[in-house]
């Protein structure tokens, strides 16, 4: 079995579109590699798989070896340098990796990326991910395929990606409850939750199958589908790790604190009617969409529009300003910085809450805590 040397696996499950799955997979998967964890992302979100394009490696291509496919390398376990200062006084964004808000206090002393200092070089995890994305011609290409087809598909990347020893491996699903959720539930269950060697320390023998990670967002059209997923956990007999509320608030470019936009806390409530743990709220960031589209590494005290940056007041950054008080046309361009895009991540405002909810997620797999729900008919 190619999962052999994968001791935790995670589903990412959500039962409406568009709540941000991949991106919160991606996110994860960056925080659980810098807390040391050697991870892999499997993409089966058949139709619309998008984790190569976030992970910036839709160039690269699987390669063969003998029994199956190699999964592409993201980044291998190295040694980071310290993380650069950040540019925002404010050391996190109001919502905290619990869901609670907590106004911070203003600093003048640099920060580093996680609201604390950072001296030291960093142990990172490697980082593997596999996907139908990297089997097709292009990024428009269509898949049109039946309920059989799908799931033949889901049941060779089960079974034919060789992962090297891998703690945790993150499956990126497609929305609803459908042919992919059923394949992939079934084989889990049937081939591949068996106990593991007992570790050092004399823990009883965990399951591979760890749980699920909900995603929702806080509307209440969210949360009514959404609740559907966790009633499909309820009656497959997968576990629940928590409930994390995407899109809960927004982060001002120009400061770096969140404000909530699309309400917020629906998240919360069905997790507590769940009986299920919520491992927070994480705000829009639109730095996160600048790193992961153009290469950009998070920089917060102005903002960017088309390229061009811009500071606080609407002065673009760095312009001359004639005697008339007209500014220069010769804006600056922001460009791609090279380097890893887990050492870029580190600069992101989202990337301490995302640290707090992989302590939640690694401390919830270790505990052995994940919930079995019953599932709940909303009146």
């Amino acid at each position: 079995m190619s999962l052999d040397n994968v001791k935790n696996i995670v589903l990412i499950l959500s039962g409406k579109g568009g709540v941000g799955k991949s991106s919160i997979t991606t996110q994860l998967a960056l925080s659980l590699s810098l807390a040391g964890h050697s991870v892999g992302i499997l993409d089966v979100d058949l139709t619309g798989p998008s984790i190569p394009r976030l992970l910036g490696i839709e160039a690269c291509k699987v390669k063969q070896a003998p029994g199956g496919w190699l999964p592409v390398e993201v980044h291998p376990s190295q040694i980071l340098l310290p993380a650069p200062p950040t540019t925002y006084s404010s050391p996190a964004p109001a919502t905290t990796a619990n869901g609670t808000s907590k106004d911070a206090e203003p600093s003048d002393a640099p920060l580093s990326t996680n609201g604390h200092a950072e001296h030291h070089p960093t142990q990172i995890g490697s980082l593997h991910a596999m996907s139908l994305a990297f089997l097709l011609a292009s990024r428009s290409s269509a898949i049109v395929w039946r309920g059989p087809k799908k799931t033949a598909m889901v049941r060779q990347f089960l079974t034919s990606v060789l992962w090297g020893p891998t703690d945790y491996l993150l499956i990126d699903t497609p929305p609803g409850t459908s042919d992919e959720h059923i394949s992939l539930v079934e084989t889990l269950l049937k081939d591949v939750v068996t106990p593991l060697p007992s570790n050092t320390n004399g823990a009883a023998p965990r399951p591979q199958l760890a749980g699920a990670v909900i995603v929702t967002t806080p509307q209440a059209v969210a949360i009514s589908d959404v609740r559907k997923e966790l009633n499909f956990c309820g009656k497959t007999g997968v576990k629940v790790l928590g409930v994390v509320e995407n899109m809960s608030g927004y982060v001002c470019e120009c400061c770096g604190v969140a404000t909530n936009l699309f309400s917020k806390g629906g998240g919360e409530v069905m997790a507590r009617d769940f009986g299920v743990g919520f491992f927070g709220g994480v705000p829009l960031d639109s730095q996160w969409g600048l790193l992961v589209e153009e290469g950009m590494r998070p920089k917060y005290g102005g903002v960017v529009k088309d390229g061009v940056e811009e500071d606080a007041d609407g002065s673009v950054a760095g312009e001359e300003v004639d005697d008339y008080g007209e500014a220069e046309i010769n804006a600056p361009q922001r460009e791609k910085e090279e380097g890893l895009l887990v050492d870029k991540y580190r600069s992101c405002s989202l990337s301490p809450i995302f640290e707090g909810i992989a302590k939640q997620v690694v401390d919830t797999v270790r505990s052995g805590t994940a919930v079995s729900v019953r599932p709940v008919v909303s009146s």
